[in-house]
């Protein structure tokens, strides 16, 4: 073992074959892998001519002024088009867009010939009141249908909108409308959540007064939540009022393909946020053609659901502009999983017949942790494809999730990539991997992917090290808005040539790929470094355990030590005392990895600290297992579960 990799621990031996009647219907062929091998551009070149071009382009890649990429360049299109009146216009226009549920039971279905429509509307709205091409907008919504329609109008007229999730702060908010210049923000006055209103007009209020936010012309509201707001005179519009006048034809104009599409800042910086620039034609391309080949995509049967908020990078590319693009027809849920009762997910595939269901490990996670029996008592026998996206997902997770809600033989596409990277990298495609559980498995057709040790040079198979992307993508970022510098110093510095992912991972024996999370989460002890996530992997092997966060602790003796939390699912609750189930989880650990990764205490806790999205806060528990004080919470979906595990930890 190399001494800068990342020590192997786990292995997995489960194979899941594809089954012959769904590869023989699968949109996949193994030929995508031989014509991207053959030639990388001409094969990426050719997923972009599946869209519509209103000036074609010629030159696929211009990588003269790298690390700063133009894909397809020459060429121009409009993204809103490609994603709604070209169904129209090729008679897919009752086609059902969007299924929409509110927490409370109310829905909205629009198709194609209607969502086209209101994002017509809306276009006429926006330039009524002074947006052009080139201004930025900031949304701050709940997931309604207005959030992909304000999206889209956003698109159509070629300006630039940077969403900000509904969870986030005002002064997080602030923070974002000012590093934009934002010249227009769009929210509502609440949305639901966990079966009450929770404001949004409020914080918005709140970032327009706290800073410089003089570029911020007006507020367009939309009426969700019922709650009383605040009202700014001048600026603050209902948008119901001023959609209503508007006319539903609009022309939509072709741009540039590098014209910027959005950005969007990354959670969990510090400082000036960092916000990802994602331009337009390459994009497109990019989400378009993983949306279709990973989820194996039959659009004119199948019934899609992302359950993404579209505040963040996956609602972007698989809730809104890949499905969209590809004129799928998706279900959207504006709640929580467990509201207004635990079976609510499953409730809803059976109500509307999901065929391609995508969401996070963690909630499946917590799935299990309640047990088989809601979801069994549900028709999900709709479901063909299941999707995660997130984090890794573990091997006993990965299983349970098959055979649970897939009932044994739905194919699952393990998907890795980040805001950044813009579209999935890494994955299985159904009908043609064998599939491995917890495996990310394989790079993509015309993705190029390899794993270094710290010194740049690959590491053995066997071995973790630094995932890398060795050649551009069209999804990839085009910079940090507004800071060239930092787009250099945080992607590129570290090997010259290739984009650093600031993920661990490694090719196992047969080449499939694994993930080992943040490399800032990887933990080093007695000179061992050892990944996190391979260590909860081995805790929810564990029959009682269904989910489980690790981080490193200082220790005299070995620097770092392993500390454990971890849920017990329902049904093993009375199984053992919290005594008792330490010492068998750090038994279990030292048995499936080895003496080295036995941890220095596991705490029992009811529940783990989450921010909305389902991204477990590690840098909290870290703070509890070093007897600091804790730090900020308020990006947490419950701030008082830390206050509850200091207090049992006591």
């Amino acid at each position: 073992m190399s001494s800068n990799s990342i020590d192997s621990l786990l292995s997995e031996s489960r194979r899941f074959p594809p089954d012959p009647q769904f590869a023989a219907h699968a949109i996949a062929t193994p030929e995508l892998y031989e014509r991207a091998k053959a030639d990388r551009l001409s094969f990426w070149a050719e997923q972009a001519r599946e869209l519509h071009w209103s000036t074609p382009f010629t030159q696929t890649l211009d990588w003269s002024d790298a690390p700063f990429a133009r894909w397809f360049a020459d060429g121009t299109l409009n993204v809103a088009y490609n994603c709604l009146d070209r169904h129209v216009l090729a008679g897919k226009g009752d086609r059902v867009a969007l299924h929409w549920e509110g927490e409370p039971g109310d829905t909205r279905t629009l198709t194609y010939a209607q969502l086209t429509a209101e994002v017509k509307r809306a276009a006429n709205l926006l330039t009524a009141r002074g947006i052009r091409e080139g201004d930025r907008v900031a949304i701050y919504l709940p997931v309604v249908p207005e959030a992909v329609v304000a999206m889209l109008a956003i698109a159509r007229i070629g300006a630039v909108h940077s969403v900000v999730f509904g969870g986030f702060s005002a002064e997080s908010l602030r923070a974002r409308i000012e590093d934009a210049q934002a010249k227009l923000v769009i929210t509502a006055d609440g949305g639901w959540r966990k079966g009450r209103v929770f404001p949004l007009k409020p914080a918005v209020d709140a970032a327009l007064a706290a800073g410089d936010a003089s570029t911020v012309e007006r507020v367009l509201v939309v009426r969700r939540g019922g709650n009383d707001v605040d009202w700014v005179e001048g600026r603050d519009l209902w948008w119901h009022e001023e959609l209503a006048p508007m006319d539903a034809e609009h022309v939509a104009q072709p741009f540039p393909a590098e014209n910027p599409l959005f950005i969007l800042y990354t959670s969990g910086t510090t400082g000036r946020p960092k916000g990802i620039l994602h331009t337009s034609g390459g994009y497109l391309t990019h989400v378009a053609y993983t949306h279709r080949n990973v989820f194996d995509l039959h659009a004119e049967t199948d019934v899609y659901w992302c359950t993404a908020d579209v505040g963040w990078i996956t609602g972007h590319s698989y809730v809104v502009y890949g499905p969209l693009a590809n004129g799928a027809t998706q279900v959207l849920y504006e709640g929580t999983p467990d509201t207004p009762h635990p079976g609510r997910w499953w409730e809803l595939i059976q109500k509307y017949g999901v065929t391609i269901f995508y969401t996070a490990p963690t909630a499946i996670r917590s799935f299990m942790k309640l047990g088989d029996d809601i979801p069994r008592s549900f028709d999900l026998s709709s479901l063909r494809v299941l999707g995660s996206v997130g984090e890794p997902i573990n091997p006993e997770a990965w299983v349970w999730f098959r055979e649970v809600i897939g009932g044994g033989r739905t194919p699952i596409v393990d998907t890795w990539w980040q805001t950044e990277t813009g579209g999935i990298m890494v994955s299985a495609l159904p009908g043609i991997t064998s599939l491995k559980p917890g495996s990310a498995q394989v790079p993509l057709p015309g993705i190029s992917i390899d794993v270094l040790g710290e010194d740049g040079a690959p590491v053995p198979r066997g071995s973790g090290g630094l995932l890398v992307v060795t050649e551009p993508w069209p999804g990839m970022l085009r910079g940090v808005w507004g800071d060239p510098e930092r787009y250099r110093e945080t992607y590129w510095e570290r090997f010259g040539d290739k984009y650093f992912a600031g993920d661990g991972a490694r090719f196992d024996e047969d080449g499939d790929l694994w993930l080992l999370g943040r490399v800032d989460d990887v933990l080093n002890v007695s000179g061992h470094r050892l990944s996190t996530a391979e260590i909860e992997s081995a805790l929810v092997s564990h029959p009682w355990v269904a989910e489980a966060a690790v981080v490193g602790a200082s220790d005299e003796t070995t620097g770092q030590a392993v500390v454990a939390f971890v849920i017990i699912k329902v049904a093993e609750a009375d199984v053992a005392t919290a005594e008792e189930a330490a010492r068998a989880l750090r038994a279990h650990v030292a048995e499936q990895i080895g003496a080295i990764a036995r941890p220095r205490q596991v705490y029992v806790v009811s529940e783990l600290p989450k921010t909305r999205s389902g991204k477990i806060m590690r840098r909290l528990l870290r703070d509890v297992a070093e007897g600091r004080e804790i730090g900020d919470t308020t990006t947490l979906a419950d701030t008082s579960v830390m206050q509850i595990i200091s207090d049992r930890l006591r």
